[in-house]
């Protein structure tokens, strides 16, 4: 009787252990607990030990939502390293132009609670939804757009684009980011195309930094000179200037002396004008007629070499 009643003690004993043992559960710091009951949700615990009723009253369902969990679109890794999945990175542009692009997606679960019970695979709808996206922006860019300056664009708008659907359909995912790995043409005529298209436009760009930096050395000595130009033109403006007022005072001069004397002035302006007009002659005045002329020699006795009447 002693020994049955030992038995079932620890066999009681058993049972209270294991149901013990059920009754706690610890969540790491990455992870969030989803409590039901009966089925039901009704927490949801952070990292630590916590408690909850055994016998399949209560229920724990641990989620990764403090960890980065990828996706890779368009490529496959292997031994060999990343190479082309046509059947993901094959895309048409909005010129008509087919181009394989590849990205890596980052994504985290942000409520666990619509991660589990809210769709039957939300990976498999964020996969699908990204593809969509993806070969819709790319369908609207130019085939330049994908594979040079554009890649920036085209990510910031997939990036938008999902994460407005992921807020619309509730399924507990967030979008980290979207970077696009690589984008090539798929032939390899059309590769090496765009690479010299590429060179071209470094070539270019390099061309146009030596011209402004020839224009910014060549700037100053440019100024220089116009500015020299310029002050030489205003030192003509001004000499012209002076000589005209030199002149005016000359004639004024000249024609105070004309009115008060007209003849003198006159013959004086006229052996002024020979002189200048035939220099070196020797001039005999006239100044009588018939037999009785008389020559006055030579002009200079009047004149001086200027011009001018000697006193």
């Amino acid at each position: 009787m002693k020994t049955g009643r030992k038995i079932i003690l620890i066999a009681l004993v058993l049972v209270i252990v294991a149901l013990g043992s059920t009754c706690f559960y610890t969540v790491n710091d990455k992870e969030q607990a989803v409590v039901t009951t009966f089925g039901k949700v009704t927490n949801v615990v952070d990292a630590g030990v916590h408690f909850k009723l055994p016998l399949g009253i209560q229920s724990v369902e641990k989620v990764e939502v403090n960890v980065y969990q990828k996706i890779e679109l368009g490529y496959i890794q292997d031994s060999s390293g990343a190479q082309f999945n046509p059947a993901e990175s094959a895309m048409i542009t909005g010129d008509y132009n087919i181009v394989n692009v590849d990205f890596f997606v980052e994504y985290k679960i942000s409520d666990p609670v619509a991660y589990l019970y809210s769709s039957n695979n939300p990976e498999l709808i964020l996969r699908n939804l990204i593809q969509s996206q993806i070969r819709n922006v790319v369908g609207s860019s130019t085939v330049d757009a994908v594979l040079t300056d554009g890649k920036e664009n085209i990510q910031m708008q997939v990036r938008d684009l999902v994460s407005q659907i992921l807020e619309e359909y509730e399924i507990g995912l967030t979008l980290v980011d979207v970077k696009i790995q690589d984008a090539e043409p798929p032939t390899q005529e059309v590769i090496e195309a765009f690479k010299a298209v590429e060179t071209a436009k470094q070539q270019a760009e390099t061309v146009i930094n030596d011209a402004k930096a020839y224009q910014n050395a060549q700037l100053p000595d440019a100024q220089a000179q116009a500015d020299k130009l310029i002050q030489n033109a205003e030192y003509l403006r001004q000499k012209r200037i002076n000589e005209a007022y030199e002149q005016v005072a000359m004639f004024q001069a000249m024609y105070t002396e004309y009115a008060q004397n007209p003849a003198i002035t006159r013959s004086r302006m006229y052996y002024e004008a020979i002189s200048q007009i035939l220099p070196g002659v020797k001039l005999y005045i006239n100044t009588g007629s018939g037999s009785d002329v008389q020559m006055l020699l030579p002009l200079e006795s009047l004149v001086n070499g200027n011009g001018g009447e000697q006193q």
